[in-house]
C-alpha cells in the first residue's frame, strides 16, 4: 500500500476501498453487498470478487490512523458485505472509532490481542480465527451469528459492557478448544443464546457482572473431557443453561441488539434445548441469584460428569432431562433453595451429594417422599448419615415432621446393614418393637399386650408368700406389671415364692420389660436431640 500523509487517502486505493474511506469520515454504512440473498451469505461457497474486496491493511489504517471526520459527523467504520483480504492485525493498538462489520468475510485471522476499543460489533461474519487475548473494550464486544473456523481466544479480556456471541458457530482450534476465555471479565451481560461450539469452551476464573445466558446453546466436544469447562466462574446474577423460545419477537432480523432472541419458554411453546455433548464443570463457582437448568439435555459418556462441586448460589434449578450416562456431582455445594423434579436426577451410581447443603426444597411436579429417599440412596452407594440428616432437617424446618421421622427411620435401617451380626440383630429387635423410637405408640401397645398376657397367666396361680407374716394381698395384674416395669417397685415382686414354670414366665416378663424400656429410652433420647 502506498504511503500517505496522516489523514490522507493512499493513492492506490481500489474503488471499494475509496468508498469505505469516504463512508468512514461521515460515519455512514459502506455497503458492498450484491443485494441478492443467494450471493451475500458470507458462509456460502460462492466466490466474492474484487468489486467487494478491501485490504485488511487499509482497514487497519482507517482504525488506527484514519482521516478526521467531516465537520458535524462522527467517524466510524460501518462495513457491510465486504471481503477483507489479508490478515487484520490491530494487536496492541488503540482504536477510537466505533466498529461494526455486517455480513463480511475475512480471508485471514483477526488479531486483536491487547488492543483497546470503544465498541466492536462483527455481525454474521465469516472469520477464520479471532485472536483477542487481553482485549480491552470500553463498550460491547458483539459476535452474533458469526462463524469462526478455528476458535476464539479471549483470555484475560476485559469487556466494558456486554459480550454477545448469540447464534455464533465456533469450530475448534488445534488444541481442541472452541472458545478460550480464561480470566475474562465482562462488566454486564454475557449473551450466548443458541451458540454452537465444536470443542471445549473454557471459562476458568471468568467473571460476569450481571447474567450469563446460554439459552438454547449447543456445546459439543467429542474430542475431550469437557464441553464447558468453567471452574471458579463468578456470575453476579443468574447463569441460564436452559431452553429458549423459538417464537422470535418482531425485528428478529435486526443487526442491532438484542437481535430478536427470546426467553426461557413456558410449557407448550416451541423451544430449543440447551444441549451439552460432553462434560460440564462449574466447580467452586459463585452465582448471585441462581443456576437454571430448565429443559437442559446432557449427553455424556460413562466417564464424563456434570461437576458442580462446592458451588454456591441462592437457588439451584435442576429441572432438565435425566442424563442417561455419566455422573452428576454436587458434593460440597451450598444452596438455599433446591428446585428439582423426580425425573431430572440420574439413578444409582450416577449421583454424588456428599456434603451437599440445601435449606429448602421446592420440587416441580410430583416428588413423593419415597422418590426423595431413592434419590438419597442413589447418591450413597456406601452408607453415609449426612444426606439423610440434611433431608430430615429440611423437612422438619418446613413443618413435615412425619416425613422427617420417616427419613431418619430409613437412615437407621440403612445403617443396620453395615453392622456386625449381633448389633444387626439388636437393630432388628428395636425396629420390630418400637421402630427405633420413631413410633413410640408401638412400645406402649407392646407393654399393654405383655401386661395383659402376664396378668392372665398369673391369675391361674396362687403362690405362697416368702414371709408368712409380711406380704401384701396377691394381685396377679399388679404382679405382672411389677415384673414388666424395671426400676419401679409396685410392692409385689419379691414377696411371693414363684417356682417351676411360673418362675420362667416371670423371668420372661422381666427380660421383655428391660428390652422395651431400653428401646424406648433410646427413642426418647433421639426425640430430645431432635427437639
Amino acid at each position: 500500500m502506498t504511503e500517505s500523509r496522516a489523514g490522507e487517502a493512499p493513492a492506490d486505493l481500489s474503488g471499494p476501498e475509496l468508498r469505505m474511506w469516504e463512508a468512514f469520515r461521515t460515519g455512514a454504512v459502506c455497503d458492498l453487498s450484491a443485494r441478492a440473498a443467494d450471493q451475500d451469505d458470507p458462509h456460502a461457497d460462492r466466490v466474492w470478487g474484487a468489486e467487494r474486496a478491501v485490504r485488511a491493511d487499509v482497514v487497519a489504517l482507517l482504525l488506527l490512523h484514519g482521516p478526521p471526520p467531516v465537520p458535524g459527523r462522527v467517524a466510524s467504520l460501518k462495513l457491510r458485505g465486504a471481503r477483507i483480504t489479508g490478515r487484520l492485525d490491530l494487536s496492541g493498538g488503540a482504536v477510537a472509532p466505533y466498529v461494526e462489520l455486517q455480513s463480511c468475510r475475512f480471508d485471514g485471522e483477526v488479531q486483536l490481542s491487547e488492543a483497546r476499543f470503544g465498541t466492536v460489533r462483527l455481525v454474521n461474519c465469516a472469520v477464520p480465527r479471532l485472536e483477542a487475548a487481553r482485549l480491552h473494550t470500553e463498550g460491547d464486544l458483539h459476535l452474533p451469528r458469526c462463524r469462526v473456523a478455528r476458535g476464539i481466544r479471549l483470555t484475560d479480556a476485559q469487556i466494558g459492557t456486554d459480550l454477545l456471541i448469540s447464534q455464533a458457530v465456533v469450530q475448534r482450534d488445534n488444541k481442541g478448544r472452541a472458545v478460550v476465555a480464561d480470566g475474562m471479565s465482562v462488566a454486564q451481560d454475557f449473551q450466548g443464546e443458541m451458540l454452537e461450539t465444536y470443542g471445549e469452551v473454557s471459562l476458568r476464573g471468568a467473571k460476569v457482572g450481571v447474567s450469563m445466558n446460554l439459552r438454547g446453546a449447543r456445546l459439543r466436544n467429542p474430542y475431550g473431557r469437557f464441553a464447558l469447562n468453567a471452574p471458579q466462574l463468578t456470575v453476579e446474577r443468574t447463569l441460564y443453561l436452559t431452553s429458549i423460545a423459538l417464537d422470535h419477537v418482531p425485528g428478529s432480523n435486526s443487526s442491532t441488539p438484542p437481535y430478536g432472541l427470546g426467553l426461557t419458554p413456558p410449557n407448550g411453546r416451541r423451544q430449543q434445548r440447551f444441549e451439552c455433548r460432553g462434560g460440564l464443570r462449574l466447580d467452586d463457582g459463585r452465582f448471585g441469584d441462581a443456576i437454571d437448568f430448565y429443559g437442559s439435555r446432557f449427553l455424556l459418556t460413562a466417564e464424563q460428569e456434570i461437576s458442580l462441586r462446592r458451588i454456591q448460589t441462592p437457588e439451584f434449578r435442576f429441572v432438565g432431562e435425566r442424563p442417561e450416562r455419566g455422573r452428576v456431582v454436587v458434593s460440597g455445594a451450598k444452596v438455599v433453595k433446591l428446585v428439582d423434579t423426580s425425573t431430572s436426577w440420574p439413578g444409582p451410581g450416577g449421583l454424588a451429594i456428599e456434603g451437599f447443603v440445601y435449606e429448602t426444597l421446592a420440587p416441580r411436579g410430583h416428588f413423593p417422599l419415597a422418590r426423595r429417599l431413592a434419590w438419597v440412596e442413589a447418591a450413597t452407594p456406601e452408607y453415609s448419615p449426612d444426606p439423610y440428616e440434611r433431608l430430615a432437617a429440611v423437612l422438619r424446618a418446613g413443618g413435615e415432621d412425619s416425613d422427617a421421622r420417616e427419613v431418619l427411620l430409613t437412615k437407621q435401617r440403612r445403617r443396620r446393614t453395615t453392622l456386625p451380626p449381633a448389633a444387626r440383630a439388636w437393630g432388628y429387635l428395636q425396629d420390630w418393637t418400637v421402630v427405633y423410637g420413631y413410633r413410640p405408640g408401638r412400645a406402649a401397645l407392646w407393654m399393654v399386650v405383655l401386661w395383659a398376657a402376664g396378668a392372665l397367666l398369673f391369675s391361674q396361680h396362687d403362690p405362697p408368700p416368702i414371709k408368712a407374716d409380711e406380704h401384701p394381698e396377691w394381685n396377679a395384674a399388679l404382679y405382672a406389671l411389677d415384673l414388666l416395669l424395671p426400676v419401679i417397685d409396685l410392692g409385689q415382686q419379691g414377696h411371693w415364692k414363684v417356682e417351676g414354670g411360673w418362675q420362667w414366665g416371670a423371668a420372661a416378663l422381666v427380660i421383655l420389660g428391660w428390652i422395651l424400656a431400653t428401646t424406648v429410652a433410646a427413642g426418647a433420647s433421639r426425640l430430645l436431640r431432635r427437639g
